[in-house]
């Protein structure tokens, strides 16, 4: 049958680019008729006009419909969920049938039917006569209507199957969402054109190749015959400056109009350059997604989502792995970003099997991946934030790279090409890699990576510029180690930067689960969670990961001297002047003073104000904001900070000796012998803390573990851990001594093993207040890092509403994440302490926090401690599954931390750096309580 063919379509125009025309159009996106069928073996009788749909259900197009109760969505990231069988598939193929009546205006004539995109295999009909069928679900095609075109009444009728020959080109890491999921529309708009627009040395060249003729009013340009060829005085586009011109190309029977934007993308010497200048993407990848419509993305999304890239110094996306709606590309270029656009291709379940079949290098397949690249050219190649084309993604090797490459090549010279799948780069422009780590960017940087066998092909690699394609992948709690890749971008001008996975959790909406991931539909074959790794979660709420990457991709650094400041200018393409620097002065996170500094637009060194006197410690903090409002954020948004401690912080800060020294007093409380210290209880059998100024407590106790991070989990060390026990450890009283304070020896052990903790607790009373130092010796031979280094206590819940701290804030911060974090002080409830990551996991640590103020009693630490405060445990969350798992308790779980593990990107991508391992040593961690 037709769906198992090879070719790519029948019946379909020549593809064109997308237009903004004032020819007539109907919109027939709204409300279709539909029926749902298990099986491709349904009647085609449907299509006739005549046919009665009205028992049929109604579907809104666009949108996918088993997000409407007809069968259900399913997650895979590489395993195709048929068998691999090309170009067969199963009989059981999930096919939706549509129907819409729509009447023809008077006197209409001719017209096109075109759709913008349907998964995976569509055939229409309009008014019982077939138009054709075509697959390339993220593609445009369009049918010509008008010789079956009525005045009145017309039925438009389509058939989608789920599977096809098709599938096997498009198995991206997402849902499949089978259905019309983009617009249609019936127009009688022909047009095509290709604009020109090159940029260098302060003027543009224009022209183009279509029909009619070009006008730009404002730079004086008045109906430019095709291959006519103009230079202009033109401000450049570029991410950073996205100067558009408004332009009208005038047809016999309709007017086009567009924004041109002048640049020009080169590589010298292995550089990628835009209008002659070092390009670094600070980039990520975007799916088309959201938690209600899947793909079907309004627009008021579409535009959120650029501006809060904008927003977050994101320069650059990668159309990750399909070209995107066309709006969006307009979106981009208007308000400035880099685009690599991406041909609706791949095939990575292939690689299971050894890459047998492939379709990349299989020659029947070899006119449909054509057809993919040359509609996906065709339809983008006006807009100015597309920089690169892309073949695709994990399709591995073959004879069909070479076809896609030759005809983008002879068609449009003026952008690289990209491909990450080959790494002899055969039939690219650019060096592409996923999820290198930093010693081996490092190497390319330097041009010393491992070589090609092919001493041509070698050579000619490191000529290119190299990008990460893919890397710091944002699942869950993370990605860890961006600040070290980021510098090595800046460090090596090979290296072009890259693009983080991804931009948004792929969480759909579910009345259960609150957001549904791979296997809550029953799938038989999933990847469980590991579609939610983005930067946003699925609400579009900017998580941890986004706010360190805003830091890291800062235009602006901040380097501090002997009363200065350096104010480095790292915008590619602009100076300073748009941009105002306010300077804040803070005692103990309290604000003491604030100044405008005067900073010229190129940058450069400047005086800072004289620092006020008094005690406390002082930390100055510079931002960058916005002098005036922008397309993409208003006047005051913060663009980049830098922050350095004015006084030295007092680092270490050895506890107070005690005044008076005073030894624990006996008594019998509840039943149950304790010592009184202080102000403090403790009971006698365990030496566990159970009172503290007046409030109830549990501990606290040494703690090794924490409930893993997705990094942890994909990435083994989860695994490690548990098989060590460190999620089950006991707790063993060697000893208890009354003197000037109170001891109390113990040792932490997990079972199994003869690994374990020596943790000895000495309790001191001091000025109202209690000091405790916690001694730590490892027993055994730890040979792999460990989670955690912290003391866990618990209060009654209710017993603490809200935590103010001084330290770094207001978001969590680990080792090798936090970049966003800086030293104030910062208020917060229990419930805003926590990230609601999804896939529940540890998450919320504080860092560097100097005291933590719980309401019933106080923290300080010699010098800091990290802090996390919970209603539920380590346990609990590590148990969870989802958010709605998560029920607070009756006991508040406050953790004290002298050190956590890094978070790194093991769920694709490296783990921490060596210097963000923990490992077990003999350590001293001290802190005091005090009444608040």
């Amino acid at each position: 049958m037709d769906l198992e063919t090879f070719a790519p379509g029948s019946g379909l125009l020549e593809p064109r680019a997308a237009l903004r025309s004032d020819a007539p159009a109907l919109d027939l996106n709204g409300t279709w008729r539909f029926r749902f069928s298990q099986s491709v073996n349904v009647h085609e009788d449907f299509a006739e006009p005549s046919f009665d749909d009205s028992d049929w259900d109604s579907l809104p197009v666009p949108s996918h419909w088993n997000l409407h109760g007809h069968g259900a969505p399913a997650y895979t990231n590489v395993d195709f969920p048929i068998p691999i069988d090309p170009p067969r598939v199963p009989d059981e193929n999930p096919t939706g049938d549509y129907r819409r009546v729509f009447d023809l205006p008077e006197g209409w004539t001719g017209g096109r039917l075109r759709f913008e995109g349907a998964e995976s295999f569509a055939r229409v009909w309009l008014n019982g006569h077939e138009l054709g069928f075509w697959t390339g679900s993220r593609l445009p095609a369009e049918f010509d209507a008008g010789p079956y075109l009525r005045p009145g009444r017309n039925v438009l009728a389509v058939r989608v199957h789920q599977w096809s020959a098709a599938t096997y080109l498009e198995d991206q890491d997402m849902w499949w969402l089978p259905g019309i999921f983009r617009d249609v529309t019936l127009t009688r708009s022909s047009a095509d054109v290709f604009v020109h627009a090159s940029y260098a040395d302060g003027r543009g060249t224009l022209s183009f190749e279509g029909e009619g003729t070009l006008s730009v009013p404002e730079l004086g340009v008045a109906d430019l015959a095709p291959g006519t060829e103009v230079s202009v005085e033109v401000e450049p586009w570029t991410a950073e400056t996205p100067r558009l011109y408004d332009a009208v190309v005038t047809f016999p029977e309709e007017t086009v109009r567009l924004r041109i934007g002048f640049r020009t993308i080169s590589i010298v010497d292995g550089v990628l350059l835009a209008n002659g200048r070092p390009l670094l993407f600070k980039g990520v990848n975007r799916h088309e997604f959201h938690p209600e419509h899947g793909r079907a993305v309004p627009y008021e999304t579409m535009r959120e989502d650029v501006l809060l890239m904008k927003r977050h110094n994101v320069n650059a996306v990668r159309t990750s792995h399909y070209p995107p709606h066309p709006d969006f590309l307009d979106l981009c270029d208007e308000l400035g970003l880099w685009v690599i656009d991406e041909c609706d291709l791949e095939t990575h379940g292939f690689g299971e099997v050894g890459w047998r079949a492939n379709p990349t290098d299989d020659p029947r397949y070899a006119d449909a991946l054509l057809d993919r690249m040359r509609r996906m050219v065709e339809r983008d190649k006006n807009h100015p934030s597309i920089i690169m084309w892309s073949l695709g993604n994990e399709a591995g090797v073959g004879r069909n790279l070479a076809v896609m490459a030759d005809w983008t090549r002879s068609r449009d010279s003026s952008r690289p090409i990209h491909y990450e799948g080959d790494r002899s780069c055969a039939h690219t422009d650019v060096y592409s890699r996923m999820y290198a780590s930093h010693a081996e960017v490092e190497a390319i940087g330097r041009r010393e990576e491992a070589p090609l066998d092919d001493p041509a092909l070698d050579e000619r690699r490191r000529g290119m510029p190299f990008m990460q394609c893919e890397y710091a992948h944002a699942m869950g709690n993370g990605p860890g180690g961006l600040a070290e890749y980021q510098e090595l971008f800046e460090r090596y001008p090979r290296l072009a930067g890259g693009f983080i996975w991804e931009w948004i959790d792929h969480g759909l909406a579910h009345p259960t689960y609150e957001y549904a991931y791979g296997g809550d539909y029953g799938e038989p074959v999933h990847d469980s969670n590991f579609v939610i790794d983005g930067l946003v979660f699925p609400d579009r709420t900017p998580s941890p990961g986004l706010h360190d990457l805003k830091k890291v991709f800062e235009p602006v650094r901040f380097e501090f001297g002997d009363g200065v400041v350096r104010v480095v200018n790292g915008h590619g393409f602009r100076d300073l002047s748009h941009l105002d620097f306010v300077v804040t002065v803070e005692a103990d996170g309290e604000t003491v003073a604030e100044h405008r500094l005067t900073v010229p637009a190129e940058g450069g060194e400047v005086k800072l104000p004289p620092p006020p006197a008094g005690d406390g410690e002082l930390w100055v903090t510079v931002r960058a904001v916005l002098a005036a409002d922008q397309p993409w954020a208003a006047a005051g948004h913060e663009v980049a900070w830098g922050q350095a401690p004015l006084k030295p912080f007092p680092s270490p800060v050895e506890p107070a000796a005690p005044a008076v020294v005073s030894a624990p007093a006996r008594a019998v409380l509840d039943g149950r012998e304790h010592h009184v210290l202080g102000d403090a209880e403790f009971d006698a059998a365990t030496g566990r803390l159970v009172r503290l100024f007046g409030t109830e407590v549990e501990g606290p106790r040494l703690d090794l573990w924490r409930a893993p991070t997705d990094n942890d989990t994909y990435g083994g060390l989860a695994g490690k851990w548990r098989r060590l026990g460190l999620h089950r450890l006991t707790h063993r009283v060697d000893g208890i001594e009354a003197g000037d304070g109170l001891t109390v020896r113990t040792r932490v052990a997990p079972a199994v093993t003869d690994l374990g903790m020596r943790a000895t607790y000495t309790w001191t009373a001091v000025g109202g207040g209690l000091e405790l130092t916690v001694d730590i010796e490892p027993e055994g031979d730890w040979t792999d890092p460990i989670p955690r280094v912290g003391l866990n206590m618990t209060l009654p819940a209710g017993t603490v509403e809200h935590v103010t701290w001084f330290g770094r804030g207001p978001g969590e911060a680990y080792p090798d994440t936090g970049m966003s974090a800086r030293v104030g002080r910062w208020r917060a409830s229990i419930d805003e302490l926590q990230i609601p990551y999804v896939f529940p996991q540890e998450n919320g640590h504080r860092a560097d926090v100097r005291w933590a103020d719980f309401g019933a009693f106080k923290v300080r630490g010699y010098p800091v401690f990290g802090l996390t405060a919970r209603p539920w445990s380590a346990a609990e969350l590590d148990r969870a599954r989802h958010r709605p798992d998560l029920v607070p308790g009756d006991r508040l779980h406050i953790g004290l931390d002298l050190a956590q593990q890094g978070i790194g990107t093991a769920t694709c991508g490296p783990g921490a750096l060596p210097a963000y391992d923990l490992r077990a040593g003999r350590t001293t961690f001290r802190l005091r309580f005090e009444p608040s």
